[in-house]
C-alpha cells in the first residue's frame, strides 16, 4: 500500500501546497499534498486521510510527455467512480481530452512518480500484478521457452492477444483496446 512516507520520499519532502480534498468519496478528513515543478510542468500529489493516514490516491503528471498517471486505493475505486458519475465527470478523463493512465501496482506508481520528479526517462508501460500458482508459473515458463521468449515478453504477448480477442468478440471497445495497447 502506498504511504505518505512513500510520497514524501518521492518528492524529497518538497511540498508546494496542501488543501482539503474537495470531493466526498474519501470522507471528511481527506486532504491533498502536492509537489509542483512549474518550469518542468510536473505535478505529483496524494490524497490521504488526516486521521488514520490512509492514502486514497496518488497522481504523477508528466507535462513533457503529456501523461497523467493515477493510482487509486482498490478499496475506494467504487466510491470514486460513483462520485464521478454523480458529478457527470468521465471516470478516466484527465486534462486536454486525455485519459489518466491507471496504475494498479503501487511500485509502478512510485517508480514513475520518482522518475518524473527527477526528470529521468522511465518505462511508460503499465505493470500488471499476476497471482499464479507454482504449476501455472511453470506451465507459462515452459510455453515461453518453447517460443524462445522471455517470461515477461511471453506474458505481454498473451495479454495483448487476450485484449485483441476481447475486442473481436465485442467485449472490449476498440478505442479502449488501443489505449491499453499503446500505454
Amino acid at each position: 500500500m502506498i504511504t505518505i512516507k512513500d510520497f514524501m520520499e518521492t518528492v524529497e519532502y518538497k511540498i508546494s501546497e496542501g488543501s482539503k480534498y474537495q470531493w466526498d468519496c474519501y470522507g471528511n478528513s481527506a486532504w491533498t499534498l502536492t509537489h509542483e515543478d512549474y518550469p518542468r510542468n510536473t505535478t505529483i500529489f496524494i490524497v490521504f486521510d488526516t486521521e488514520d493516514q490512509t492514502v486514497y490516491e496518488m497522481q504523477a503528471w508528466d507535462g513533457l510527455y503529456k501523461r497523467e498517471y493515477r493510482w487509486i486505493n482498490k478499496q475506494y475505486i467504487k466510491a470514486h467512480t460513483a462520485e464521478c458519475v454523480e458529478r457527470g465527470v468521465p471516470v478516466h478523463q484527465s486534462i486536454d481530452d486525455r485519459n489518466y493512465i491507471e496504475l494498479e501496482v503501487e511500485e509502478d506508481m512510485i517508480e514513475k512518480a520518482t522518475a518524473i520528479f527527477k526528470g529521468l526517462i522511465y518505462d511508460e508501460r503499465v505493470q500488471v500484478q499476476l497471482d499464479l500458482s507454482k504449476d501455472e508459473l511453470l506451465s507459462i515458463m515452459t510455453m515461453a521457452h518453447k517460443k524462445d521468449m522471455t517470461l515477461n515478453a511471453f506474458v505481454e504477448h498473451i495479454l495483448i492477444e487476450f485484449i485483441r480477442k476481447q475486442e473481436e468478440q465485442g467485449k472490449q471497445d476498440k478505442q479502449d483496446s488501443q489505449e491499453i495497447l499503446v500505454a
